[in-house]
């Protein structure tokens, strides 16, 4: 008797530890899930803040060579590149010993022509401003430009109205329009959009009771007016109304950055994500810290333009948020070939959209990386 009740004691005990075992690893939280990896090597520094905008920097121990490439505005500035009005049926005319576009009634909004008569294949990014000719345009797509190859219609959106006319011969404009624009241009790819980005300064959805942005639309539409007659997206931002406020912005922000991306050791600046306020909307990396540096001086007044143009939220972003830009999407992709010179790719998942530009010579590798978050 006194065995059984023993056994029956030693049962319950086992029985109610068991469950409370079970109970405490029901009732525990699950383990939250690991931060998305990063592609490569990218790891990103401190957060850098300035008014409502926040940087942080991408950097890499693994920066590729792309001394292969030129950038069109070294291009243009060369003369390795030419870019003319479409029509033009491949005429020249010589000027003082320079080669320059014959333009022709053939001329296309939406289309240009690239000629590279260099020895480098040509990086281009979706909205870099070419100026001149009939009317300035900027790239409306991420693409990279053989040496040699025969030239090549090259889609562009317009960003100057009230102005058809051959003007100067199209030159190096060292500008790459904002954030807003050149989503429309890179994603939505719909000439309306581009222009109707250029006019408002930015299609960012501000909420009710927003802080007023510092360039609200009443101030562009003004430089408009004033500064502005052909209503030119370089007119416009170069003008005294907004280029002032501009060029603080940009100049506090280079100094922050440079003293934190100063005395990395075995690393390189290949990129930046980018947020207004508390979200994290935008980044640009790069394959090489060469690369990055050639376009940093305008990307980071694109990214200032998109700062003034938005509502000034003092709010900022978190580390962690910004992390989630350097992981890749998992959406549907759609991609786009030329053998042997480049793959174009872009994937959409519910509001970001990822586009990447891979070389496939001299080496297999991806130029640039660009992940938004759409504003429509």
């Amino acid at each position: 008797m006194e065995r059984s009740v023993t056994w029956a004691m030693w049962w319950s005990l086992f029985s109610i530890s068991t469950l409370g075992m079970l109970g405490f690893m029901w009732s525990s939280p699950k383990t939250p899930p690991p931060p998305p990896k990063p592609e490569g090597d990218w790891r990103l520094l401190e957060a850098i803040r300035y008014e409502n905008m926040t940087l942080f920097p991408v950097v890499t121990s693994a920066s590729a060579d792309t001394s292969a490439f030129v950038t069109l505005d070294e291009g243009l500035a060369s003369g390795e590149v030419i870019v003319r009005e479409e029509g033009s049926g491949g005429l020249e005319r010589r000027r003082g010993g320079r080669v320059v576009p014959d333009y022709s009634s053939g001329a296309s909004v939406n289309q240009l022509v690239l000629i590279n008569r260099g020895k480098r294949p040509v990086l281009l990014l979706a909205g870099e401003l070419v100026s001149g000719g009939k009317q300035d345009r900027i790239i409306g797509k991420d693409r990279i430009v053989p040496a040699g190859a025969e030239p090549l219609p090259l889609d562009v959106f317009c960003v100057e109205h009230g102005r058809w006319s051959s003007g100067a011969d199209f030159s190096a404009a060292k500008t790459i329009v904002h954030p807003s624009v050149r989503e429309q241009a890179a994603v939505e790819q719909d000439q309306s959009r581009v222009w109707s980005a250029v006019r408002s300064g930015t299609t960012a959805a501000a909420p009710l009771a927003a802080p007023p942005p510092s360039l609200p639309r009443a101030v562009i539409t003004g430089t408009i007016q004033q500064d502005a007659p052909t209503e030119s997206y370089a007119h416009i931002y170069d003008s005294k109304r907004v280029g002032v406020s501009v060029d603080h912005f940009v100049e506090e922000m280079q100094r922050r950055f440079a003293k934190e991306t100063s005395g990395l050791k075995g690393e390189h600046v290949v990129g930046v994500v980018v947020a207004y306020g508390d979200e994290i909307a935008w980044s640009d990396i790069f394959a090489s810290g060469e690369l990055f540096q050639a376009y940093w001086p305008k990307l980071l007044r694109s990214y200032a333009v998109e700062a003034l143009a938005r509502p000034a939220f003092r709010e900022t972003a978190s580390g962690d948020d910004a992390a989630e830009f350097l992981a890749s999407l998992k959406g549907m992709i759609r991609e786009e070939t030329e053998p042997g010179v480049y793959t174009w790719r872009e994937i959409k998942e519910g509001r970001l959209s990822e586009i990447e530009l891979d070389a496939l010579r001299p080496k297999e590798m991806m130029l640039h990386r660009l992940l938004l978050r759409r504003t429509s």
